[in-house]
């Protein structure tokens, strides 16, 4: 299952039924677990953490050094989980003295070309198109679709079951259940398509319907509107991430 032209650091800790192709190159302090496939001309470096069913496209470079001038060689890492694609020429780095560690979870798609910099947060069940680019310790919830040639400013939070557009360019937070779109990017609607396909019914959904027109289209400020949130809409674990999210937005959300 190793192909003799690749090479493995004799430290470097490998499972069970992993495939290596050609030309792979693994680092010393890797840990690669079970019934991954690593293709050609991927390069696993120094302090990656790669879990279990993994498949890596070639090209790929997981546990680079962050490109921050800060970093002083401090022992960081990434940290990959399970069920993952990572396709051709994805690049992420491992983290920095800020949060230590790089994190994607688990069943994502990073398509061609992601790059995931320093200390990023990548939930689970996220689609992140080609040539996206993520700003060093951006955050992206679970299920979040965030399509191709994405910029987002180091920093910035991208909410859960979110669209955003292709091409789109920010550098404020995101929050939940909505689509972002248009240039410059601006809230566009909830991500009524996304919200059906995970199965929520339409009382969910018009409660987050209602919770959005408040914060965009009542004419409040961002505090007085929140306020009404919490007394005209019924509180639920959704409507509750929506009001800390934006709580806690240290950037502030898109318009």
């Amino acid at each position: 299952m190793i192909n003799p032209l690749a090479y493995i650091h004799p430290d470097a800790r490998i499972g069970e039924n992993v495939e290596i192709g050609p030309f792979v190159y693994i680092d010393k302090n890797v840990v690669i677990g079970d019934n991954n496939i690593i293709m050609a001309n991927v390069n696993i470096l120094y302090g990656s953490r790669i879990g279990n069913g993994n498949t890596i496209f070639p090209g790929a470079v997981i546990g680079a050094i962050p490109q921050d001038l800060k970093f002083r060689g401090e022992e960081t890492t990434v940290e990959i989980g399970d069920n993952n694609k990572i396709r051709e020429n994805v690049t992420i780095n491992r983290g920095t003295a800020a949060k230590m560690k790089t994190v994607v979870g688990n069943n994502n798609l990073l398509m061609e070309s992601v790059h995931v910099a320093h200390d990023c947060i990548i939930g689970s069940n996220c689609i992140i198109g080609n040539s996206t680019k993520f700003g060093g310790e951006v955050v992206v919830d679970d299920n979040a679709i965030i399509s191709a040639s994405v910029l987002s400013h180091q920093f910035c939070h991208i909410g859960g079951y979110v669209m955003v557009q292709g091409g789109a360019r920010f550098s404020k937070d995101i929050p939940p259940f909505i689509i972002a779109g248009r240039d410059p990017i601006e809230y566009s609607g909830i991500n009524l398509v996304g919200l059906r396909r995970r199965q929520y019914s339409d009382e969910q959904i018009e409660d987050i319907h209602n919770v959005y027109r408040l914060i965009y289209q009542s004419g409040l400020n961002i505090t007085e509107a929140l306020a009404k949130v919490e007394k005209e809409v019924p509180m639920s674990k959704d409507i509750e991430y929506i009001v800390n999210f934006i709580r806690s937005s240290k950037r502030g959300i898109i318009k």
